[in-house]
């Protein structure tokens, strides 16, 4: 698995995720939709991998995870989040964001959850997968 993996991953689950909402399962659009962010997310750490470098074992460890608030800061890219979290939009879309978990896999999830957190994620002007993108 490298970076190109987790960007082509990334853009196949936000496809699968459109066409969750399109026949209302929406559900399952929730649930890959934070899919979306963290191979996003890990392709911006693996862009910090040097060929032949011996990584960190804690990067490493760490990298190992479903929490987007630990793999953003992984990524090397909280101090950028905390600039952007004073844009109110892009608050509001990671509030939505930020919660989800890979357990959400258990839950139920509506048509307004589903349709927020899709939005949160691919927002032009305020989504968390095109900031993201800017760094992987």
């Amino acid at each position: 698995m490298n970076r190109r993996d987790l960007q082509n991953i990334a853009l196949t689950r936000l496809k699968e995720v459109e066409v969750l909402l399109e026949n209302r399962q929406y559900s399952g659009a929730y649930y890959l939709s934070g899919y979306v962010i963290e191979c996003a997310l890990k392709a911006c750490i693996a862009k910090q991998t040097r060929k032949f470098d011996f990584p960190d074992k804690k990067t490493v460890f760490d990298s190992y995870t479903h929490d987007l608030e630990k793999l953003v800061k992984v990524a090397k890219l909280d101090s950028e989040l905390k600039t952007l979290l004073k844009d109110v939009d892009f608050l509001t879309a990671w509030v939505v964001l930020k919660d989800w978990s890979e357990e959400s896999r258990y839950q139920k999830h509506d048509r307004q959850k589903a349709l927020d957190i899709y939005s949160a994620i691919t927002d032009p002007n305020h989504g968390i997968l095109q900031w993201v993108q800017q760094h992987w």
